[in-house]
């Protein structure tokens, strides 16, 4: 095996074998005739019962499944589109402005509301919620937030002991972070009062879930704002540690994403990924889609609030981009 990473590596163009990987696995057969590239922004251990599934209904491929943040993988890919099939982000905003450059290929009719694609070349296949996510040992004797506003009430009342022990997104480093601040932002002047709040505790900024959970976890920190909630679900490790809250003022949601590049080496394969990735979440959470399907979640609280459609891309104007990013720093990050 060993051998055989070498090998990949030494084929690789002189970008690829320099950049560094949140995760990088190697599915199937070394010698498949066919393979397919996959990058991605959600964590493997979701992907492996969709990849091996996958495989198991062709023995006669492998899959490469690189991980790596939303904003870098948006980066990486606008470089080097030929050198990915599949492309999977949770930042919803970065993909459809990928699609709607021109990078995604136009796949033939797939059974899949009209709400969760966009021109039959970006799909939807989760929903799933931002969350308030907290240590829960750290809360007894607390009142729980139900709100952003009882979050900030809760706060402040505790700033001794939240000092330095609550964590949110980098919106600078994360796509998705972005994305999530924007949304809010847009919904309702709560989200600027609360990132203040969050800013005069000395706050803790993350470029993804999983290591804000592992932080929570490790009692690093003691609450996470607008961390993916099923993250912190997804891990049995942190059942009884942790408490996930859905803030009940205004759902912010977003739809994990998946296109082809229009690049790909093997259209037709990568098109069939696709349709694999489809098809499973259509039939619902199950050992082989440990992920919130579409159904599940229009189940229990209908569509996601955030949309695919063109507005989605509207901070992402460069001067709209600078003049929140400016606005995030003055709130979160305060003189001491």
């Amino acid at each position: 095996m060993r051998y055989f990473a070498i090998l990949i590596l030494s084929v690789w163009p002189v970008f690829a074998a320099a950049q560094e990987w949140e995760d990088r696995r190697i599915f199937g057969g070394e010698s498949a005739p066919q393979s397919l590239r996959i990058l991605s922004s959600t964590d493997t251990s979701f992907f492996i019962p969709i990849i091996e599934s996958f495989i198991a209904q062709r023995p006669g491929i492998s899959v490469e499944y690189l991980v790596t943040g939303t904003a870098d993988l948006d980066d990486l890919f606008r470089q080097n589109p030929g050198q990915f099939d599949v492309v999977i982000s949770s930042a919803m905003d970065l993909q459809l402005k990928l699609t709607n450059d021109g990078f995604a290929q136009r796949l033939g009719e797939l059974e899949h509301p009209d709400w969760a694609q966009w021109r039959s070349s970006l799909f939807a296949f989760t929903i799933e919620p931002a969350a308030i996510v907290i240590n829960a040992a750290a809360f007894k004797g607390l009142p729980l937030p139900a709100t952003r506003q009882d979050l900030i009430e809760v706060l402040r009342a505790n700033a001794e002991l939240f000092d330095g022990k609550v964590g949110t997104y980098d919106v600078r480093l994360s796509g998705l972070g972005y994305l999530f601040a924007t949304q809010d932002a847009r919904a309702s002047e709560t989200f600027w009062r609360l990132m203040e709040v969050i800013g005069s505790l000395d706050a803790r900024l993350y470029c993804c879930s999983g290591e804000m959970i592992d932080d929570l976890a490790e009692g690093r920190i003691l609450v996470a704002y607008n961390v993916l909630g099923s993250y912190a679900l997804a891990r049995a490790d942190t059942q009884d540690a942790l408490t996930v809250i859905l803030p009940s003022d205004f759902p912010t949601t977003m739809m994990r994403s998946a296109f082809v590049s229009k690049s790909a080496s093997d259209l037709i394969l990568a098109e069939s990924f696709v349709s694999h990735l489809i098809g499973l979440q259509a039939e619902g959470s199950s050992e082989n889609f440990p992920l919130p399907s579409l159904d599940a979640f229009q189940a229990t609280s209908g569509r996601a609030s955030i949309s695919l459609e063109p507005a989605l891309m509207t901070y992402l104007d460069r001067l709209k981009q600078q003049i929140f990013i400016r606005e995030w720093e003055s709130a979160i990050i305060q003189e001491r």
